[in-house]
């Protein structure tokens, strides 16, 4: 297990502390692992309602994080996945409630219920007016059945914003508390894992996910879900989640809804946009109006990585409570609304074609398909070679710069204007491949382009001239040279072996390429012994060692499918 914490009995104590040293709005109350507003007192003499929730922690950044002016009052942590004590719910109600009285908003889990229910039986007895509010807006699970009931998942957050409104508004608590449960109500979630979480405590997963497996309808603590089955496209799962959502809300055409895109801990932002434009989608396509959206980490499982979705019915004094200003650490800025995606026109690129373009039967072109097939069939082997020594991305960015390629070669000038070919490629290479490789592959094709142009002519030896020229424009672009590991290991020594053969008029083309597959060959290998200088490589250091250099090996790869094209005339 690695985890950034200093003891695991000290997890909840020390999360607490950095997060109340952060927000100068927040205290915690001494001795206990209870977060509540630095103007509690304040905020009890004007009569507002105090808000409480809480439950175990691995949630963040529930509930501390809703603590705050239109949220809640207080927040009561208990250990990771574990219920805090009756004494210390008990112990929030006495620190924030006034005469309005408090509301504690639950999440439909037994300890939960039984801690804060008894809590707010005591806090009654004592005199302090005290609701209770369940929140079960899990779809996954019958609303009856063998199990303990449905479980409160992310859609308790809309429960702590909307209540908490209504409570700054100076609403009283009978008011606010069925405010509160008419929202719980109106709610439905449903969340999928695409792996599991670990408790410090436990120091191993809650259960096992095997490569390219889910997890159907978990529940936040870690537990598996009610079913197991294949991973599937982003489109595929949002449309089975919002499915299940919306036929247990009844969801019409014209039905107007709020949408809550929740990160389970560990997905990337980039996925989550991803699964908030395909369930905006999903929903127009059936015609129910989202009203508001919001993507973010709201209600976590630890590190787990997945995402929940929330749907809440919505009418305009709801939108009026989710509008409202909310001072807290996690609840998101934005607001909501959702825009119409604005798309300007893009740039005009030169025609370049005259109106010709690339023949099928064209030598260049068959040179152009063997070295995009070469590439994509070495997609797997690049890959792994650049996990060993950099970031992973080689194989996938040179096989999208060869499918984009191939995708617009209908459309090249002529062969007869090699130069155009070339520039055209560049374009192709520039525009679909980023990272390093994109920029570096871009300005060679452009070099060799601008010297073919000037040579005014296609022969072999204006081809190798070209070669060198784009060879000499990427180390000049990269600040790379012979010996710092990198592709030029294996594009220099080839360009000057192309040019070399060729002016002794020894073997022709034929040879004068074998010469220069060999000498790629050579450098790249020549890289594994190599202390890397540039690229991603040199933040590796000496573990680089003994791997060849996978931008290297691509040169050769793809020089030597060169040749065997062109051996076919």
């Amino acid at each position: 297990m690695k985890k950034l914490i200093n003891d695991v009995s000290a997890v909840v104590p020390d999360m607490l502390d950095g997060l109340a040293a952060l927000n100068p709005n927040l205290s915690l109350l001494q001795g206990s692992t209870i977060v509540v507003r630095a103007d509690a007192e304040a905020v009890a003499t004007r009569g507002e309602v105090a808000l409480i929730s809480g439950g175990g922690s691995g949630h963040e950044p529930a509930h501390g994080g809703y603590v705050g002016h239109g949220m809640l009052s207080a927040a009561v942590a208990g250990e990771v996945f574990t219920s805090p004590s009756t004494d210390a719910v008990l112990d929030a109600i006495r620190a924030v409630a006034g005469t309005a009285g408090a509301l504690l908003i639950v999440k439909n889990y037994t300890g939960d219920r039984f801690n804060f229910g008894l809590a707010a039986e005591i806090a009654r007895a004592e005199g302090i007016p005290t609701e209770m509010v369940i929140v079960a807006d899990d779809v996954a699970l019958a609303a009856s059945g063998d199990h303990a009931g449905r479980r409160g998942l992310a859609g308790t957050v809309l429960v702590h914003k909307i209540a908490g409104a209504a409570s700054a508004a100076g609403r009283p608590l009978a008011e606010v508390a069925q405010i509160a449960r008419d929202v719980a109500a109106s709610l439905g979630t449903m969340g999928v894992a695409l792996t599991p979480c670990t408790v410090p405590a436990a120091g191993k997963p809650g259960f096992e996910l095997a490569d390219g497996e889910i997890e159907w309808g978990l529940g936040i603590h870690g537990e598996p879900g009610v079913e197991r089955g294949a991973m599937e496209p982003a489109d595929a799962i949002v449309e089975r989640l919002l499915a299940k959502i919306a036929g247990d809300l009844s969801l019409q055409p014209g039905a107007r809804v709020a949408l809550l895109v929740n990160n389970l801990g560990g997905t990337p932002s980039s996925e989550l946009s991803i699964v908030a434009g395909s369930a905006l989608r999903y929903l127009a396509t059936r015609g129910i109006h989202v009203e508001r959206a919001w993507a973010g980490t709201f209600l976590s499982a630890l590190e787990m990585s997945g995402v929940s979705l929330t749907l809440l019915r919505v009418d305009d004094e709801r939108l009026s409570w989710l509008d409202a200003a909310a001072h807290t650490t996690a609840w998101p800025a934005l607001s909501g609304r959702v825009a119409q995606v604005s798309v300007r026109p893009a740039p005009a690129t030169p025609d370049r074609t005259n109106g010709a373009t690339l023949t099928r039967e064209a030598t260049l072109r068959r040179v152009i398909e063997a070295v995009c097939a070469c590439l994509l069939e070495a997609e797997p082997t690049l890959t792994d070679m650049d996990q060993r020594v950099g970031d992973g991305d080689l194989g996938i960015s040179l096989s999208r710069g060869a499918r984009g390629i191939l995708n617009e070669l209908d459309g090249y000038p002529a062969e007869t204007t090699p130069g155009s070919v070339l520039r055209a490629m560049s374009a192709t290479v520039r525009r679909v491949v980023g990272g390093t490789s994109g920029p570096l592959y871009a300005v060679m094709l452009l070099r060799g382009a601008v010297a073919l142009e000037q040579a005014g002519g296609s022969s072999a030896k204006a081809w190798s001239a070209a070669f060198s020229e784009g060879v000499a424009g990427l180390m000049a672009l990269g600040g790379a040279h012979p010996g710092d590991r990198t592709m030029v290991d294996a594009l220099k020594p080839a360009a000057d072996a192309l040019q070399a053969a060729l002016s002794t008029s020894e073997g022709g083309l034929d040879g004068a390429l074998e010469a220069a597959v060999d000498a790629a060959n050579e450098g790249a290998a020549q890289t594994a012994s190599m202390h890397p200088r540039r690229g991603r490589s040199s933040y590796v250091g000496d573990r680089a060692l003994g791997h060849v250099d996978p931008g290297a090996h691509a040169v050769a790869l793809w020089l030597a499918a060169i040749h065997a094209a062109l051996a076919q005339n």
